[in-house]
């Protein structure tokens, strides 16, 4: 599997300002993932997107603040989630498998979940997508946000890259200008705003903690525009708009890009 990718899909990309799914972009996204699919590149998706879709379903007007809250909507809004995944992926002749992890899970039982996912991917037309297990999972179990969680999956899994895909072009410097490349994450940190979706949890920040995990155990990382998902297949192949992130050269025995 040494061509694998994981594309984390973040919330913004899925659902529109009011926390409904946005059924047009889904269909773009999958469109794409199956392109490169069909390309040979083996695919794990981390897919953000369970609370913000079931939030309109408990008339909440933003992210919700309360555990109970949050695992209620995440609870509705999985199912939509992965019957939406399901039906576009049909269309490619694609299967989906649905994964809902907690960091327990992530420790204790890291080497289970790792041959689950290379049984799933050997089948060669199936689609493992990732989530946090946000209906049952405390504050003491989460693995952060799926930034982070999609971060490990690549590192376990030894992808090839991790592209994350967001709802900005990647990281832009002082003049909102689009940084293509990073070799030293300490430069760029001054840069990170704060600032995440009503409907989602990580922004940049957290993408670059998650940036700096993958990179360590030598997995490249891409940020772009998941509301683009059309250059995926121009991503996967080192071109593209977006911002890479090159591996830790003491972690990586060759170039990844």
């Amino acid at each position: 599997m040494k061509d694998l990718i994981v594309i984390k899909v973040g919330t913004g990309v899925l659902t529109r300002q009011n926390g409904t799914l946005d059924g047009s972009s889904l269909v773009r996204l999958v469109t794409a993932v199956a392109e490169i699919k069909a390309q040979g590149y083996p695919c794990v998706m981390v897919s953000s997107g369970a609370v913000g879709a079931g939030v309109s379903s408990l008339n909440l007007t933003a992210y919700p603040n309360d555990v109970e809250t949050r695992q209620a909507a995440a609870a509705i809004g999985q199912a939509r989630l992965m019957q939406r995944y399901q039906t576009v992926f049909e269309q490619f002749d694609l299967d989906v498998a649905q994964l809902l992890l907690t960091g327990a899970d992530l420790e204790e039982n890291r080497d289970r979940i790792s041959a689950t996912m290379h049984r799933l991917l050997e089948e060669g037309d199936i689609i493992p997508i990732v989530n946090e297990n946000d209906s049952v999972a405390i504050e003491e179990l989460r693995v952060g946000d799926n930034d982070m969680l999609s971060a490990r999956v690549a590192e376990f899994l030894n992808a090839r890259q991790l592209i994350l895909l967001t709802t900005v072009d990647g990281l832009l410097d002082a003049e909102n200008q689009l940084i293509e490349n990073v070799e030293d994450l300490s430069k760029v940190a001054t840069l990170v705003r704060a600032e995440s979706g009503k409907f989602s949890i990580g922004g940049m920040a957290s993408k670059l903690q998650a940036v700096d995990y993958a990179t360590q155990a030598g997995v490249g990382v891409v940020v772009a525009n998941g509301r683009r998902p059309e250059q995926l297949s121009e991503l996967v192949k080192g071109r593209g708009r977006s911002t890479r992130f090159k591996t830790s050269s003491s972690a990586a025995s060759q170039d990844q890009f």
